[in-house]
């Protein structure tokens, strides 16, 4: 069996291994990390020897750590990110470069129906019908997403919406409210098979999944970190937030979307949102009387050419072919983002 895991912002953890009547065999540890002394790999690999094949990826971690002799320095990883490559090898995941990625962006698209196609592209790569997917949106028109669990009255102010002509819709996955404008952010949807995030917890995964865009971000000279639980940020403050939904119909799915900022009126948001003061700073915007653009200021590069570098970063490390949206996916989409998530009993299920 065979397991990797690439920590999120450091080095990537390779572990082969046999299961024997239950119990971890042949445990042999790799990677590009570094680690002193040299004789501390055997000693990680003597500490997970003979351990239940279900064991926990932490207590792989406090096996490792209790193996180690003192002083020892581990560099670019953790005990508890072999466990994690552990866990990967026991429970068959994939990797990345293990899957043929289709990469879509298509033009402008009304709200409802990027919500849509985030269901059905998703549970089209849960059933096998459609290869792991890297959608890039493009919008219509300037948005409210308030995420599935969140009360509509609570986050969106009725009348600022209507005064900036703001569509307001509820997405699959949870999180908070994203105000968005078509020049402002720049939003895209992982829909991937949920073998590649065996191993994982749920927060280990959302950082797991926007590696590669901060892989990305770094090849434009942007120094990017994940922040738990969900945001990517910057010295210049938070910078995109993320959220998931998982799909268990077939062979099962994660849906992973992220909306980043790139020009934000705080002035309009506020005025359309229901947003307190220690909201505000979370977004990291001190005042909302003025325009928030990280990705903007420091890229100094027009919206399109941040995209298409995004594009070619993960195309360099994965992969990826242009795709389509097919016709029955359109038309199914079509369907669910009329009778779905344009209609007030979805959008105002939590008043």
């Amino acid at each position: 069996m065979h397991g990797e895991y690439k920590v999120p912002g450091g080095k990537l953890v390779v572990v082969d291994l046999d299961v024997v009547d239950g119990a971890l065999r042949h445990v042999r540890v790799s990677g590009d990390f570094f680690l002193e002394p040299d004789e501390a790999l055997s000693d990680i690999d003597r500490a997970l020897e003979g351990a239940a094949a279900d064991t926990d990826a932490r207590v792989l971690a406090a096996r490792i750590d209790a193996a180690l002799p003192a002083g020892a320095v581990l560099f670019g990883f953790s005990g508890e990110a072999v466990g994690i490559a552990v866990r990967r090898a026991v429970t068959g995941a994939t990797d990345w470069t293990d899957h043929d990625w289709q990469i879509l962006h298509d033009g402008p698209q009304h709200p409802a129906l990027h919500m849509a196609l985030d269901e059905v592209l998703t549970a089209e790569v849960a059933a096998g019908r459609r290869p792991p997917t890297l959608r890039v949106w493009e919008w219509d028109r300037p948005a409210v997403i308030i995420g599935s669990f969140q009360s509509l009255r609570n986050e969106v102010d009725a009348g600022g919406a209507e005064k900036h002509g703001v569509t307001v819709v509820r997405r699959l996955s949870g999180g908070g409210a994203m105000f968005v404008e078509p020049d402002s952010t720049i939003t895209y949807s992982l829909s991937v098979p949920e073998t590649l995030v065996h191993g994982l917890s749920f927060a280990e995964s959302y950082a797991y999944l926007d590696d590669w865009v901060l892989g990305a971000l770094g090849d434009m000279g942007i120094t990017a970190w994940y922040q738990p639980l969900n945001d990517i940020a910057t010295d210049a403050g938070k910078i995109a937030g993320a959220a998931q939904k998982r799909v268990v119909a077939g062979a099962g799915a994660v849906l992973h979307h992220v909306t980043m900022s790139y020009d934000i009126d705080a002035e309009k948001m506020v005025e359309v949102l229901r947003i307190g003061r220690e909201k505000l700073s979370d977004q990291g915007i001190a005042s909302a009387g003025k325009r928030v653009d990280p990705l903007r200021r420091q890229t100094g590069l027009p919206r399109a050419e941040v995209i298409a570098r995004m594009i070619a970063s993960f195309r360099a490390r994965y992969g990826g072919a242009d795709g389509t949206v097919s016709d029955a996916e359109l038309a199914r989409a079509r369907e669910l983002a009329a009778h779905k998530f344009t209609s007030r009993e979805w959008t105002a299920r939590v008043p």
